[in-house]
C-alpha cells in the first residue's frame, strides 16, 4: 500500500513520495509533507523556469534560484512560473 500523508502544497491526503527527492533537511521535509503529484507540478514548472530562463544547472546561482523558487511553491503557497511563459492553447 502507498504512503499517504496530509501534502502541504495541495491541502489534502494523497500519495507520498516514496524517498526525499532533494539533499538535506530540505529532502526529508519535502518527502514528509509533499505528495506525489504535488512534486510532479514542480518539476512542471522546474522544467520551464531552465529552459525559459536558459539557466545551468552546473551553475550554483542557478540551483539557488531553483532552490529559493521551490520552496516558495511547495511550502509558501505561491505562484511560481516561468516568466513569459505561454501555456498550450492560450
Amino acid at each position: 500500500m502507498a504512503r499517504m500523508i496530509q501534502c502541504r502544497k495541495l491541502k489534502r491526503e494523497a500519495q507520498g513520495l516514496d524517498y526525499p527527492p532533494y539533499p538535506g533537511e530540505l529532502g526529508v521535509r519535502i518527502w514528509r509533507e509533499i505528495s506525489r503529484d504535488a512534486w510532479a507540478k514542480w518539476l512542471d514548472i522546474q522544467t520551464r523556469l531552465v529552459n525559459e530562463n536558459h539557466l545551468s544547472l552546473a551553475d550554483p546561482e542557478a540551483r539557488k534560484f531553483l532552490a529559493g523558487r521551490m520552496q516558495a511553491f511547495l511550502f509558501d503557497d505561491q505562484d511560481v512560473e516561468a516568466q513569459g511563459y505561454v501555456p498550450p492553447g492560450a
